[in-house]
């Protein structure tokens, strides 16, 4: 039976540690870190998971604020603000929340975004930086899986790597970083995607999978080697009228039966979720670092 890799619990354990930073900086008279966040609409969900930041920031200590604009706004109008939050010193990261409505383009957004204030990893600059193994902001669900990695001393030096999907987000990142030199890392990775041939051969040669395809239960017991190491990224809403909510979450591995084969394996949920935020909140301490040597 596979070894649980609790994001629950190392979450609590970062937060831990971060509460401490800041106990720290105030005893020293200095300000909090202060984390903005904006939202664009009314999506219930993107609404969810922007307020589950906001209490996680109050738990550490941190400043938080929560900027929410009209589903109809402009394009400039969203400039402006980003414009307006870059500006503002007493704010030392913020991440604008995707999806955004269809009259806004998105990569625009994300290059409109001060580099030193992009604690989510998403600009250009941070992206290179961390292709090329230079210090920066890692966007938080890889930057999780890789603490997750460290936490429970999986092993990665020369392991074959598969990841599953190429988001800009997950896939594209998780493929750089497992492959780089260092712990987590010097792994040789394959991505996979939609027009990948043979996948589940592919697939089956793997001794670490990372799957972030967001189709429920895609990765079965059959697809994977004994005691592979087993990330499931897959967070998707299956309706189910038994549940109080209406719709269980799922991941994108058959847990039940993939967790009898591997060696280390996410839960879903609990496992890489609860490690975004908690990732989301380190870069933010590592923005107001930055932000104090430039003071």
């Amino acid at each position: 039976m596979a070894t649980v890799l609790d994001g629950k619990k190392i979450s609590k354990d970062i937060k831990q540690e971060i509460a401490e930073e800041v106990k720290k900086m105030l005893l020293k008279g200095e300000k909090p870190p202060h984390l903005a966040a904006v939202i664009v609409g009314n999506d219930g969900a993107s609404l969810t998971y922007v307020g589950s930041k906001v209490k996680a920031c109050e738990l550490v200590g941190f400043k938080s604020t929560m900027i929410r604009l009209s589903g109809t706004i402009s394009q400039i109008e969203l400039l402006d603000k980003i414009a307006e939050l870059n500006a503002n010193n007493d704010i030392d990261g913020f991440i604008i929340q995707l999806p955004l409505p269809p009259q806004i383009n998105t990569q625009k957004v994300i290059m409109a975004v001060d580099p030193d204030k992009d604690v989510d990893g998403f600009h250009p600059a941070n992206f290179g930086k961390m292709a090329l193994d230079m210090s920066t902001f890692i966007p938080a669900t890889p930057f999780g899986i890789l603490e997750l990695l460290e936490r429970y001393s999986v092993d990665t030096k020369g392991k074959h790597t598969v990841v599953i999907g190429r988001s800009h987000i997950v896939g594209r990142p998780m493929s750089i970083l497992m492959g780089r030199k260092g712990f987590p890392g010097n792994s040789t990775v394959t991505l996979t995607h939609s027009h990948t041939k043979n996948i589940t051969q592919i697939i089956s040669q793997a001794d670490i999978v990372i799957s972030a395809l967001g189709i429920p239960n895609f990765l079965k017991a059959e697809m994977v080697r004994d005691d592979a190491v087993i990330i499931d990224v897959g967070i998707t809403r299956v309706p189910d009228e038994s549940h109080p909510k209406g719709y269980v979450i799922k991941g994108d591995v058959d847990y039940e039966n993939v967790s009898k084969k591997a060696s280390f394996i996410t839960p879903v949920p609990g496992g890489v979720g609860p490690m975004t935020i908690a990732m989301l909140l380190k870069n933010t301490l590592l923005a107001r670092q930055l932000h104090q040597l430039k003071c």
